[in-house]
């Protein structure tokens, strides 16, 4: 049976379920906790602690929470490290009800919501290639899903709902989030059971963490796909730093709008997630992959040239799109070619690699926009993101990607790795 006709299996609709649920926790989360920290302190620095301690997790512990993922079994992670989210979350909530939240109390939320995060989402990883036999095709479609299930939920649904449920009381939006946390926990135990990796030789944390990043760092393909996520970071953040200003100094928008030039962006990676499969399909992945990559980087051009807020929010729309259906090929990609055993680790250096970038970015986008214009950082960010692509087409390119499948597919696995192929020789070749 061809890939492309085969039907997700039943046990991808209640991971599905569990991360959309999981996701518009987030959404609340990721509104309330901001707005519950400026009712206890207006200090810039204070606040920026707060934001800062959901991603040190992944500065700190990234590849070495890989490591430990591998070793352990994947679907007990992902319930156990939901079902430990919805119990911390009850601790702040009894503090706001008790008036005795504080500042480094949220941090330390913070700081453990995101190591849980990282358990989960590199569990989750690491996980659905299993589940789907590493099909390609069935990868692309259920990321695509998840992705936009994800949007929607955490960047449309949630944040509203999270200031909504703040005006009803602090400890509200915490125990919502604890909420969607359990009920994910209780779907992702009812997941079926998948194989295990093959154990590997004793070795210590830190050796088998090593050979995980050495593993990325030695092929030229996933190194691709790797520096994409980490040179994006740089250039994104370094726009999403000033947009507030720019939009604010440049374009004449107030709050209300800027909040629909969010929406705009969002609404773009809906639309990206929704066609990765069809362009994957018909340019071949690796050309895909790179086409991409140039939009987003000359939609980012086309921010910093727009004359008015209309011509802003289509190049944000556009620029969406193009994230939002990197951000299901290249996971379905790498889902598909790495080794189970090795599938945590190099799913976490990845991802610490594109965290590690962020601060980055805000650095940079802060610093032309002091010293030059406000307009500079959104220049460079697309000049970046331009020379990232002629950079990495040649190492994500179809022929690499379609070799590295054929290698990575089983022996009864001939099917979908002969129609991938087919489709890509096909299709032009960005190299």
């Amino acid at each position: 049976m061809n890939s492309d006709v085969k039907k997700l299996p039943s046990g991808f609709g209640r991971l599905w379920t569990a991360q959309t649920i999981s996701s518009l926790g987030d959404g609340v989360s990721h509104a309330a906790l901001p707005l519950i920290a400026l009712t206890l302190t207006r200090d810039p620095m204070a606040l920026a602690v707060v934001t800062a301690a959901g991603t040190l997790p992944w500065l700190l512990f990234g590849v070495l929470g890989g490591a430990l993922v591998d070793r352990w079994d994947r679907r007990r992670t992902m319930w156990v490290a939901d079902a430990a989210r919805a119990v911390l979350l009850a601790i702040p909530a009894a503090a706001a009800v008790l008036d005795v939240l504080s500042i480094p109390l949220l941090a330390a939320v913070a700081f453990l919501l995101g190591l849980g995060g990282l358990f989960f989402d590199t569990a989750a990883t690491a996980y659905l290639p299993d589940l789907l036999g590493r099909d390609p095709a069935l990868l692309e479609r259920a990321n695509s899903r998840l992705r936009g299930a994800q949007t929607a939920a955490s960047g449309f649904a949630g944040p509203p709902a999270g200031s909504a449920l703040l005006a009803l009381g602090r400890a509200v939006p915490l125990l919502a989030d604890a909420v969607s946390f359990a009920l994910s926990a209780l779907l992702v135990r009812s997941l079926p059971a998948t194989p295990r990796a093959v154990p590997e030789a004793r070795e210590s944390l830190l050796r088998q963490a090593r050979a995980g990043a050495s593993y990325v760092f030695r092929d030229r393909l996933l190194l691709g796909l790797a520096l994409r996520p980490a040179v994006g970071n740089v250039a994104f953040v370094a726009v999403e730093t000033v947009l507030a200003l720019y939009a604010h100094d440049r374009l004449g928008i107030d709050t209300y709008g800027f909040g629909l030039l969010l929406t705009a962006e969002a609404t773009g990676g809906l639309l990206g997630a929704g066609i990765a499969s069809q362009l994957g399909r018909r340019l071949g992945t690796g050309t895909a992959l790179t086409c991409t990559a140039a939009v987003e980087g000359l939609a980012v051009l086309g921010l910093a040239a727009a004359p008015n807020p209309y011509v802003a929010g289509l190049a944000l729309a556009v620029c969406g799109a193009g994230m939002g259906a990197t951000m299901v090929l290249a996971p379905s990609l790498r889902q598909a070619i790495v080794p189970a055993h090795l599938m945590g680790r190099v799913a976490s250096t990845s991802r610490m690699l594109a965290m590690c970038a962020a601060p980055v970015g805000a650095f940079l986008g802060g610093w032309l926009a002091a010293t030059h214009d406000i307009r500079t950082p959104l220049y460079a960010a697309g000049g970046l993101l331009l020379a990232m692509t002629a950079v990495t087409a040649t190492m994500t390119g179809n022929r690499r990607v379609e070799a590295a499948l054929r290698a990575a597919a089983p022996a009864d696995g001939a099917d979908h790795a002969k129609s991938r192929e087919s489709a890509a020789e096909s299709a032009p070749e960005l190299v």
